[in-house]
C-alpha cells in the first residue's frame, strides 16, 4: 500500500528575489497565495556593485488553517 506524500505546512525558501521565493514556496506547499501567510525574513541584497556580499531573499510561508 502506498501512502500519498503529504505537503508540508511550513517552508523557508531562499531565492534571488522575495517574489521568486514566494513562487517556489507556493509550489512546495501546493497552495494558492490566498491560502498562505508569508513572512519576509530577509530582502535580497546585491552587495557592493552587485558583486561582493550579495545575499538571497529569504521567506517563510505558512499554510493557513481552514476550519
Amino acid at each position: 500500500m502506498r501512502h500519498k506524500k503529504e505537503q508540508p505546512n511550513t517552508v523557508e525558501v531562499e531565492a534571488k528575489t522575495a517574489q521568486d521565493a514566494i513562487k517556489i514556496a507556493l509550489d512546495k506547499l501546493g497552495a494558492n497565495r490566498s491560502d498562505v501567510d508569508i513572512k519576509v525574513l530577509r530582502e535580497e541584497n546585491k552587495g557592493l556593485f552587485s558583486m561582493h556580499g550579495s545575499k538571497l531573499a529569504k521567506i517563510k510561508a505558512i499554510k493557513k488553517l481552514h476550519r
